[in-house]
């Protein structure tokens, strides 16, 4: 049966583990070819062989995203291997906790190093061979509910993921006549190994005493009143990567089951 991404050359930066690994097995799943995109190697190696081992197409890439050669270069092995580029996702991103007072100039400059600057520079590298190719393209970018508000422990992260909106909506306007669509996705409590980072450091910060008490409080607080899943953001991921998507452009997606209402 005809997957909804035939044929299509899709990059996936992050995508060692959590919600990039099940993105990039999902596209694969419907039909894409995938780079799986990962400053650890290994990592990305286990995701593109456990998708070839189900009968997909995928190579591994290691990759920083702070460096525009290393993603030049990204961008190239998805060009040679796959014949061009159809879409990216711009997931690769780090967290951190911080009370708003105690955010040092290298955390700041960290976190904006790599969840900002590391998007556009993917998202500039990945439009310029879009525009080549003539055809269009889709560019999908991981933002968070952090991007739609303020968070008190993590201002800097906030500000990261805001940048990421912005950066979305100026990019939808500058290459719409070139049918090349920028949206993105804003997760909300997910459980993957991030969020276990993100509680351990609440617990570090003493915002909190007890394992897993900052997630759970937060997932009390969503209307679906459960966390989500990394396959929890594959649908509608498919669905901008896909052509059901063509007329959708500059929009920030919440799939965060009710914890934030735009």
């Amino acid at each position: 049966m005809p997957g909804r991404l035939n044929h299509q050359s899709i990059i996936v930066t992050g995508a060692g583990r959590g919600i990039g690994a099940e993105l990039a097995q999902t596209f694969a799943a419907e039909g894409a070819k995938v780079v799986v995109a990962d400053v650890n190697q290994g990592n990305a190696a286990n995701v593109a062989n456990r998708i070839m081992a189900s009968g997909g197409s995928a190579i591994s890439v290691e990759v920083d995203v702070r460096k525009r050669d290393s993603i030049r270069a990204m961008i190239s092995a998805a060009v040679k291997e796959f014949g061009g580029l159809d879409t990216i996702v711009n997931n690769a991103g780090i967290a951190q906790v911080r009370s708003f007072l105690d955010i040092s100039d290298e955390d700041w400059d960290t976190m904006l190093e790599v969840n900002a600057r590391g998007v556009l520079i993917c998202m500039q590298e990945s439009i310029k061979q879009m525009l080549a190719q003539g055809h269009g393209g889709s560019v999908i970018n991981m933002s968070s509910i952090a991007g739609k508000q303020g968070y008190p422990t993590q201002a800097h992260y906030c500000a990261s993921k805001f940048g990421v909106v912005a950066l979305t909506q100026a990019a939808a306007k500058a290459f719409g006549p070139n049918r090349i669509r920028v949206n993105a996705i804003c997760p909300g409590i997910v459980a993957t190994d991030m969020w276990k980072m993100i509680d351990q450091g609440f617990r570090d910060a003493g915002l909190t005493k007890e394992e897993n008490e900052a997630f759970n409080g937060y997932v009390a607080l969503t209307a679906l009143g459960r966390p989500s899943t990394p396959a929890d953001l594959t649908g509608v991921a498919v669905y901008l990567a896909s052509h059901e998507s063509d007329y959708m452009t500059g929009q920030t997606l919440l799939v965060e089951g009710g914890l934030v209402f735009d």
